[in-house]
């Protein structure tokens, strides 16, 4: 049984892409999957299937309904801000016991083949006053896949994260360039300079396909293990 927290440099680059890629080309390679994704902000007026957690839900060809979404993330909240923020615009808190708990029992102790918990946002992103999603990894003592983007600016903010991560005594699996149409450089590139700078880490990069690409899901299922 493996177990993966799945993490970012930051918002919106790619980490539910990430994950449902794993996901399907886990299941594609014959093993049993579980995961997670216990917090989620910016709900907006997003429908039901366009979340986070109906992604998850479809990538282990599960049924995606209100019930089936509240079991994936119970803590859900409306404003596209951190958990914390979020979560205060409506008077309430994460308790952070409670999603730990949540974790152990729809993913740690899952009998699963492959486990993995998605957190929100990047890594030093605050889950309420006094932990951040560092802590979360922490406590699960799991190890990470560090998603990242192809923007400008990536490899300062990869590096960082990579930086936090080891001197946390979090282990990383491996970090994955989600690449986009617009990015400055190639992915190889950016890999390369990485690198120079961090050479312990394993590196892959996947192309913003669709998340039902089989050949895609497969090849990073084999890279990650």
């Amino acid at each position: 049984m493996t177990r993966y927290f799945i993490t970012a440099t930051g918002t919106d680059v790619g980490k539910t892409h990430i994950a449902s890629l794993l996901l399907r080309g886990w299941r594609a390679n014959g093993f049993s999957v579980a995961a997670a994704k216990p917090v989620l902000s910016g709900l907006g007026e997003l429908d039901l299937n366009e979340t986070d957690s109906a992604r998850l839900l479809s990538a282990m060809d599960q049924t995606v309904s209100e019930d089936s979404v509240a079991a994936m993330t119970p803590w859900r909240y409306q404003a596209a801000l951190s958990p914390d923020m979020a979560a205060a615009r409506e008077g309430k808190t994460i308790p952070f016991d409670d999603v730990m708990a949540h974790c152990q029992q729809a993913v740690m102790a899952h009998d699963a083949d492959r486990g993995l918990i998605e957190g929100a946002g990047g890594v030093f992103v605050p889950l309420d006053d006094t932990h951040t999603m560092l802590d979360w990894m922490g406590a699960l003592g799991t190890p990470a896949i560090l998603v990242a983007g192809g923007y400008l600016g990536t490899i300062s903010h990869t590096l960082t994260a990579i930086e936090v991560l080891q001197n946390h005594d979090i282990k990383i699996a491996a970090v994955v360039i989600s690449e986009s149409t617009d990015a400055p450089v190639s992915s190889e590139e950016t890999i390369n300079a990485l690198r120079r700078f961090a050479p312990s880490v394993r590196y892959t990069s996947v192309p913003r396909v669709g998340e039902d690409d089989n050949g895609a899901a497969i090849a990073l299922a084999d890279f990650v293990g």
